[in-house]
């Protein structure tokens, strides 16, 4: 008769029976994730848990992120829809940005040599004045960082309002109406988009113009000092009697060339300022990445995720689930999160 050892009989179960896979493109429960880099190429992901939010850090292009670091809780938090926190870096400090349902927006500082994060109190000046939840950041690579969003403080309507602020700081600018719509107000429910390069920031919104939904552009090239006139952007226009609930995305090149990438009539379309767009199609919920000789964009097509290399033309399969961001690293691949079944994912490609 031939004798087992406990180990052995274990050794042999485990050989038989099925084994569970590692979900190890999980980097923990919650929802609408953003991502940014910093000068060093510390990547860091914020994302909404319910009235909290949290922050993962990587030190290796992410490859591996770092357990979650509560950073605030904010009582009824904006969360979903392309609410949610909000995450800009540079050379010594992060921000993220949070609103919540009274209409506030919240600021939290990371300071990179210190580890410690500040309260930085709230961007808006006019308490209550930011009920709609929509909202983006953007920093250059020396500490000056820049924020946008859907305010009502003009008219009881959503207008485009603007501030910034320098890197240790203790509050934000004085805030800036860089846009007010003519027929009364911009459209509702679309995120606004900022970003920067050097002097240059520039701001994406969709308007309300005459019945139509459009894409329109503001630039500065005094670091949001001035503004130029609004430019509508693309050739086409969308006659919509609702909001479409997606704004897209912006990105400035170290050319300080701009492009923009946004959704009409359920089609995704890319295009400089002043020029025809160009339809990479069909999807919605777009956002835009990119370095100085590689620009990519994502979108969504039901529920399949995808990223665009503009130079290539080539098209890669993300995952499923939906709020897909990316950034672009140094070696060229894209670093991309995004939501699935409240699950916060990663991957390189």
């Amino acid at each position: 008769m031939i004798k087992l050892s406990i180990l052995s009989v274990g050794i042999i179960i485990s050989v038989l029976l099925p084994s569970s896979k590692t979900d190890d493109n999980t980097i923990a429960e919650g929802e609408q994730p953003q991502i940014a880099a910093d000068n060093r190429g510390i990547v860091r992901v914020v994302f909404g848990r319910k009235d909290t939010i949290f922050c993962v850090t990587s030190s290796d292009q992410g490859s591996t992120f770092s357990k979650p670091v509560m950073v605030a809780k904010i009582p009824e938090m904006h969360l979903g829809m392309s609410r949610g926190p909000q995450i800009a870096s540079s050379a010594s400090y992060s921000i993220i940005t949070a609103m919540d349902k009274s209409g506030d927006i919240h600021c939290f500082q990371l300071n990179h040599s210190s580890k410690e994060w500040k309260n930085m109190g709230t961007i808006n000046d006019l308490k209550g004045s930011t009920p709609e939840g929509l909202m983006s950041t953007a920093a250059d690579k020396k500490d000056n960082f820049y924020a946008v969003w859907l305010d009502t403080r003009t008219g009881n309507k959503n207008q485009i309002y603007f501030s910034s602020a320098s890197g240790g700081a203790d509050h934000w600018s004085k805030n800036t109406l860089v846009y007010q719509s003519p027929d009364g107000h911009v459209c509702e429910c679309c995120k606004p988009s900022i970003a920067a390069e050097g002097s240059g920031v520039a701001i994406m919104f969709r308007n309300w113009l005459n019945g139509s939904r459009d894409l329109y552009l503001l630039r500065s090239l005094d670091k949001g000092r001035s503004f130029k006139a609004a430019e509508k952007l693309g050739m086409g226009t969308w006659k919509l009697n609702g909001c479409p609930m997606d704004g897209g995305g912006v990105y400035i090149a170290p050319s300080m060339d701009v492009y923009t990438v946004w959704q009409r009539e359920g089609n995704t379309y890319y295009c400089k300022p002043g020029q025809m767009e160009t339809q990479l199609g069909k999807g919605r919920a777009c956002s835009i990445a990119g370095t100085a000789d590689n620009v990519v964009f994502t979108m969504q097509s039901r529920d399949t995720l995808k990223a665009i290399k503009l130079r290539t033309k080539s098209e890669t399969t993300i995952g499923t689930g939906n709020a897909l961001r990316s950034i672009v690293l140094p070696d060229n691949k894209i670093l991309c999160v995004w939501e699935q079944d409240n699950k916060i994912k990663f991957r390189r490609a």
